[in-house]
This record gives structure tokens, sequence and C-alpha cells, in this order.
């Protein structure tokens, strides 16, 4: 693509993302700059069209940019624009908590408050519990408190609710025998030993330690949220998704299911820095209207999670960028302390 292409590509972009109105040869020459004949643009635009970069909407004379063209703008045309201090201020002063599940989603609220689209977090991933000792003991006939000390030091208390009542003499046998053959295990290690010696141990007594081990992934599954999602309603204020029902609806499942949506996230803290995914490029079809920007982000140098922004293809990525890669590395700062 020459250079003159490559003006006007940025102004048709620039223009189009401003105010969602195709671009015709005599605004494009009023814009650009560009010293050409209105015929000189419109083949100039005609070859952009015919290698996919700009496509002609059926009721306007003028082009809109394709998810090609957007991609060589991001890749080749685009100036960043730095973060305002007011933003910069504003993004660490709210990342200030010294709970984790506090910033997480106070960034994701940040993200879809600066930018006014779909802010996305996938959270760090849990360590494995290993637990150094646990104890059970008796609340009512069938009611148990499961009291578990981690390698780490940290204790957790859980209620489990039993078939049948135990004497406290049952418990304390249940206690003992868990503690000498499974400490300094992770529950999933203690659960496939457990599974492996059933045969070799009282019946009753081996369900309530199992109910012990299942407890500690209902209480998981229960509270864990591996994505946080903030502002997805801001989409409806998204002219070219607004008036897409299809779209919504997928938009929203995805939002609702979440696992698909982890699932691209995960991969995209594989690589360094901002990455942009524009369109059918993250190769899943209900995004195929939508950009996401994503960006690793660390904990102590480690990547152990990606936040980003999803909204239209047309967004001011100049803008979101930034928002993105600031919002990630403040984010680092605040849990790495």
């Amino acid at each position: 693509m020459d250079e003159r292409a490559q003006i006007l590509l940025k102004t048709l972009v620039e223009h189009y993302v401003s105010d969602g109105q195709p671009m015709g040869s005599n605004a494009l020459l009023q814009h650009s700059g560009l010293a050409l004949s209105p015929a000189t643009i419109r083949n100039i635009m005609s070859d952009l069209e015919a290698h996919g970069f700009v496509a002609s909407p059926h009721t306007s004379a003028g082009r809109i940019p394709t998810q090609q063209g957007y991609r060589f703008f991001v890749d080749s045309l685009i100036s960043v624009k730095p973060l305002a201090l007011q933003q910069v201020k504003l993004l660490e002063s709210t990342l200030q908590s010294t709970d984790q599940k506090e910033l997480i989603n106070s960034a994701a609220d940040m993200l879809s408050q600066l930018t006014q689209f779909a802010g996305v977090i996938l959270i760090p991933k849990r360590k494995a519990l290993i637990f150094k000792q646990l104890e059970f003991m008796p609340l009512s006939d069938k009611r148990i408190l499961v009291i578990i000390v981690a390698t780490d030091g940290s204790v957790q208390n859980r209620i489990i609710f039993s078939d049948a009542p135990y004497t406290a003499s049952e418990l304390t046998q249940a206690s003992n025998y868990f503690n000498t053959n499974y400490s300094g295990q992770t529950f999933e290690e203690a659960r496939q030993k457990l599974h492996n010696d059933l045969k070799k141990m009282q019946a009753d007594i081996s369900r309530l330690m199992a109910a012990a081990l299942d407890t500690n992934d209902q209480k998981d599954t229960k509270n864990k949220e591996d994505v946080i999602i903030s502002g997805e309603r801001n989409l409806l204020n998204v002219d070219e998704l607004a008036s897409n029902v299809t779209t919504l609806r997928k938009l929203f499942d995805v939002f609702e299911r979440r696992s698909s949506l982890m699932q691209l996230l995960d991969n995209s803290q594989k690589a360094e820095g901002v990455q942009i995914f524009i369109g059918g490029e993250s190769g899943y079809s209900p995004l195929d209207e939508c950009s996401m920007v994503t960006s690793p982000y660390k904990v102590d140098g480690q990547v152990v999670g990606t936040l980003g922004v999803i909204g239209p293809t047309r967004m001011a990525y100049e803008r979101v960028i930034p928002i993105v890669d600031i919002t990630a590395k403040l984010l680092s700062n605040a849990l790495s302390k």
C-alpha cells in the first residue's frame, strides 16, 4: 500500500470511528490533506476495496473500513494517544486495596468506565490447597465442623452434613486416620488416594472423609468466578451492535456462559503486551462483530491472568490500547504488593 492509500485509509478509519458514517471521495479529499483530484481518490479507494481494506455499504456511495482495514490500521497506521494524567491518577487511586478480589473487580469496573465498553478479567488461578492437618468436631447429630489447617498457615472452617450421627471418638478416629495418611497432599491428591483406599476402610468413616473432601470443591464452585465482567450493558449503546439483535443475543450468551471467553483470555495471556483481536480473528463466532483488546497482568513478574475490553470493531483503538496497557501494569503492581 503506497503512502497516499495509507493516508486515505487512516483518514477513513479515524472518521468512521468518530461518527459511524461512510465517507465519500469529497469528504476524504477535504480531511486527508492530500492534493489529489476526486477522480484519483476514487481510483485509490477502488483499489483499497478490491484488496479488501474497505467496503461500500448498499445504502451509501461512501466507504467504511473492513476487518482487514482495521487490522492494517492497528498494525501500521495507528497513533496511540497517551492516557491523560487525570485518568492515570484515577486508576492509581482506585487500585489501592489489599484485597485481591476487590482489586480485580475494581480494575474491571475502571476498564468499563474509561472505555464505555465491557471490561473483562481472567482471575489468577488459585493455588492448590495443601493441608497439614484436618479435624472433625461435632456441632449436632448430623452437622460436623471441619477445621482445615494448610501448609501456608491458613485455617479454613467448613460445615458438612452427614447421613448418620457420629460419636466424638469416631470423629477423632477419622481425623487421626486422615492426618496420618493424607497430610501434605492437595485435596485432589488426597481424594484420589482415598478412593483407592475405600475398600480397606470402614464404610461409614470413609463416607465422612469423602464428604470433607467434596465440601472443598463445593465451596470453590460456588464462590469462584473465573472471569469478571463489568459494564456489558454499555454495548447496548453501540449503534451497530444494538441494531443487531442476533449479534447481541450471541454476545450476552458469551457473557452468561463465560467458558469460551475464559479460554480465549487464557490463550491471550501467553503473549507479551497488548493483543488486539478484530472481528473473526478471535476464532470465536459470537465475537465476529466485536473487537477485544487484551493484556496479561503479573504478580511478582509472573503472568497470572489477562484483562481486556470487548467492544465494537468501530472502537477508538488509539485510546483503548493505552487504557488496557496501563490498567494491566497498575493491577500487576497492586497485586505484587
